[in-house]
C-alpha cells in the first residue's frame, strides 16, 4: 500500500494511509491507528486491529480529515476497514482481496449487506476474490490487480552468492508449500542452494529437519531491499503454494527482478503467469514435478531466457503506476456519483500488514 500511495501522489493526489502500525510509521503519509493483532484467516495469518481504540482513531480521522474519497481495502475485515465502511458517509471505493469464504462474513452478513450499499464502486483483485465478495454481498465488481514497483526491483543490486540458488519468500505455513519445495530440492544436485525468507508456524520443524544440510539457508524476516537484492541474484524464484492464492504478487516480484519463476499451477497464479510463457508451472504438492521444473529453469537455454523476457514485460503490465491510474479514474467516478467536495481528491487507504 505504501507503493500505491506514492504512485497516487505522483499523479497529484493527496493520498493518506490509515492503518494499524507496529512501531514508527514507515512513511510520512501514514496515520497509525495502533498495533495489529495476528489472526488466523484462510490458512494464513492476517494482521488486523479490531480493538475499540483503533476504531475510535479511525472515526476521528475520517471526521477530522474530511476526505473527498475513502478507499477501503478488504472492507469486511474487522478493524479500520469495517469501521470505515460503517461510519463513512461520503464517496467510497472498496477493493476485495480475499479468496475463500469466512465465518466472519456469515456472522455479519445481515449488517454488511445493508451497509455495503455505501460503497460507490466495488473492485476485486481476481475472479476468485470477486466470487467471494459476491457471495457475501451480491452487487457488481470491477477487476483490478495487485501492482508492484517494477523499477525498484530492476534497480536493486544483486546479492552476492556462490553457485545456483533457488529462493522462497513467504509465510512458513502448510498452504505455502515450503515442505514440498524442500522435498523437491533434495532431488537436485548438491550444488543447488536455497534461500528461505520469512517465518511462521512451520519454521522450527522444517529448520530442524534441514539442519544437517548446508544447502538450506534460513534468512528469517528480511527487509524489502534485501528481498529485492536476493531476488535479483536468484537463479529461480519458487512459489510452491498448495491452495488459497487469489492473485500472485510474489510471481510478479520475481519476474520484475529478472528471475526465472517456478510456481504451482493454481488458478490464482494463472491470473499473473501464463504457463510456459512467463513461468514454469507444476501441479501443486507434486515434489518430483516441482524438482523437474526447477532443474529446467536452472539449466537455462533459449526457452528459459525468453520466459524471463516475457516475465519482465508481464510485470510491467501490472505496475503500480498503471494501477494508480486505474484507481484515479474510479475516484473520479465515485466523486461524480457520490458527491463530495470539488477540490483536490484526498484518499484514505488502509495499509494491509
Amino acid at each position: 500500500m505504501l507503493g500505491l500511495g506514492r504512485a497516487l501522489r505522483r499523479l497529484g493526489i493527496d493520498a493518506r494511509i490509515l492503518a494499524p502500525c507496529d512501531g514508527p510509521p514507515p512513511d510520512t503519509a501514514v496515520t497509525p491507528l495502533g498495533n495489529s493483532i495476528p489472526t488466523a484467516s484462510n490458512g494464513s495469518m492476517a494482521a488486523i486491529a479490531p480493538d475499540p481504540s483503533a476504531a475510535l482513531r479511525t472515526i476521528r480521522a475520517l471526521r477530522d480529515e474530511e476526505f473527498d474519497v475513502v478507499h477501503v481495502h478488504e472492507p469486511l475485515a474487522p478493524g479500520p476497514s469495517l469501521t470505515a465502511l460503517l461510519f463513512n458517509d461520503g464517496p467510497m471505493v472498496g477493493t476485495f482481496h480475499r479468496s475463500g469464504d469466512s465465518g466472519w462474513y456469515q456472522v455479519l452478513k445481515p449488517l454488511i449487506r445493508w451497509r455495503a450499499r455505501q460503497l460507490t464502486i466495488r473492485a476485486a483483485v481476481s475472479k476468485e476474490a470477486l466470487d467471494t465478495a459476491w457471495r457475501a454481498l451480491g452487487g457488481t465488481y470491477e477487476l483490478v490487480w495487485n501492482g508492484i514497483d517494477v523499477q525498484l526491483y530492476q534497480k536493486a543490486r544483486p546479492w552476492p552468492k556462490d553457485g545456483p540458488v533457488v529462493m522462497f519468500v513467504g509465510r512458513h505455513e502448510p498452504r505455502k508449500g515450503l515442505a514440498v519445495l524442500i522435498d523437491a530440492v533434495r532431488r537436485l544436485g548438491p550444488e543447488v542452494r536455497v534461500w528461505i525468507a520469512g517465518e511462521g508456524p512451520e519454521t522450527a520443524r522444517l529448520h530442524h529437519a534441514t539442519a544437517a544440510e548446508g544447502r538450506f539457508e534460513w534468512l528469517g524476516l528480511v527487509s524489502e531491499q534485501e528481498k529485492m537484492q536476493r531476488m535479483r541474484a536468484a537463479d529461480v524464484l519458487c512459489a510452491p503454494s498448495l491452495h488459497g492464492e487469489s492473485f500472485g504478487v510474489i510471481l510478479l516480484e520475481g519476474m520484475a527482478a529478472g528471475a526465472p519463476v517456478v510456481a504451482s499451477d493454481l488458478v490464482g497464479y494463472r491470473h499473473v503467469a501464463r504457463p510456459g510463457i512467463d513461468a514454469l508451472m507444476s501441479p501443486a504438492g507434486d515434489a518430483p514435478a516441482l524438482a523437474e521444473a526447477i532443474q529446467t529453469a536452472l539449466d537455462g537455454g533459449p526457452d528459459v531466457k525468453a520466459m524471463v523476457e516475457n516475465g519482465l514485460e508481464r510485470a510491467a503490465s501490472f505496475s503500480l503506476d498503471s494501477l494508480a491510474e486505474r484507481y484515479t479514474e474510479m475516484y473520479g467516478r465515485a466523486l461524480a456519483t457520490g458527491g463530495g467536495s470539488t477540490g483536490g481528491v484526498h484518499l484514505r487507504r488502509r495499509r494491509l500488514l
